[in-house]
């Protein structure tokens, strides 16, 4: 494993009850993916599919690097790491919110698995999407979706 994935497994673990049996379903689950609690360190918004992987292509034109960005089967969803606490106050429609008190399904970084995959890996350091940059990006995609569909 290299160096970016081994911290970024290390920062994932951190939010875990216990970080030593969440290593340990990663390593033996079959599927390559844990469940990590939402709302310690981070909160993640999921889009859909529609507006999720747009989102993301705008995202990456507003800033050198977004936060962590989990995409599922065939991307009907993209969910995008955001600060703890953001889910409590969102308020837009059509975005699914987990905070705390859910859990997330999450892939093992820089390794292949079932089903859910890394968009945008986290790097470590514990960057993470600003929700206003998010949702301006959210209302630019859906305009430029709206403008194609003219």
């Amino acid at each position: 494993m290299g160096g970016a994935a081994k911290t970024a497994v290390e920062w994932l673990v951190s939010v875990a009850p216990d970080p030593e049996a969440c290593r340990w379903e990663w390593e033996r689950n079959p599927l390559g993916v844990t469940l990590l609690p939402a709302g310690r360190l981070w909160d993640v918004l999921i889009v859909g599919g529609e507006l999720g992987c747009p989102t993301l292509d705008v995202l990456g034109r507003c800033v050198d690097r977004p936060g962590p960005v989990l995409g599922d089967f065939e991307d009907r969803r993209t969910g995008f790491f955001v600060p703890a606490g953001t889910a409590a106050r969102w308020v837009g429609t059509g975005v699914r919110a987990a905070g705390l008190g859910s859990w997330i399904v999450v892939p093992y970084p820089g390794r292949a698995s079932g089903g859910v995959r890394w968009l945008v890996p986290p790097d470590g350091a514990g960057t993470l999407t600003d929700p206003v940059v998010l949702e301006t990006a959210m209302h630019e995609a859906a305009a430029r979706i709206a403008a194609d569909g003219l």
